[in-house]
């Protein structure tokens, strides 16, 4: 029976959880087997709170590449690297600013990279500003908001703002799944044309 390796480039609790609770749709790689999930600590290369898409974006891609490159150095192997990142998104709709919560993440097989996103939520505009103008860490001002400590390592400021219909964990969770989709369902990825074009 095989046992598909998948690291992690992170060891935080909410990104660990929710590469495990991806395991379904990662199965679906697997057809009979199992799944180890490890986490390391690299580097994302973007601020503490992303506060663009493609900030992001990159920060996703730039701890699976980074995790890697520390698992090649160490002659630790993995089927995939997986890189996890939480920030805001702006945009600008109607003359007004709107902030979004977003989650993202990035699966490599080592060889080619694949990004999903978990969706968006509104952040009410006092958090957004302290966060986008006054340059606090999200972390640090969700706590402060919503009255509370180390909301980070648990619900996050996604379980705050959703009454925890929507806990951190579950929003990176859906970002895996939906990253891991080229891979599981890689048939409809190769597809040189859509149907019916």
């Amino acid at each position: 029976m095989r046992t598909l390796h998948i690291a992690v480039g992170s060891t935080r609790c909410p990104k660990l959880n929710a590469v495990m609770e991806a395991a379904p749709a990662i199965a679906l790689l697997l057809g009979e087997g199992s799944m180890d999930v490890a986490g390391y600590e690299v580097d994302s290369g973007v601020s503490h709170t992303p506060v663009s898409r493609e900030e992001l974006m990159r920060g996703a891609r730039q701890r699976a590449e980074a995790l890697q490159t520390k698992l090649r150095s160490s002659e630790t192997t993995a089927d995939f690297f997986v890189g996890v990142e939480g920030g805001l998104s702006v945009a600008v709709e109607n003359g007004e600013r709107r902030v979004f919560l977003e989650s993202w993440a990035y699966v490599s097989d080592g060889t080619r990279g694949h990004f999903g996103c978990s969706g968006s939520i509104e952040l009410p505009a006092g958090l957004a500003e302290q966060v986008l103008s006054r340059g606090r860490e999200l972390s640090v001002a969700i706590d402060e908001f919503a009255g509370a400590v180390g909301i980070r390592d648990g619900q996050g400021a996604w379980g705050v703002l959703s009454r925890n219909l929507i806990s951190r964990q579950e929003s990176f969770r859906r970002a895996v799944e939906v990253a891991f989709a080229p891979f599981y369902n890689a048939k409809m990825y190769r597809a040189k044309t859509a149907a019916g074009a």
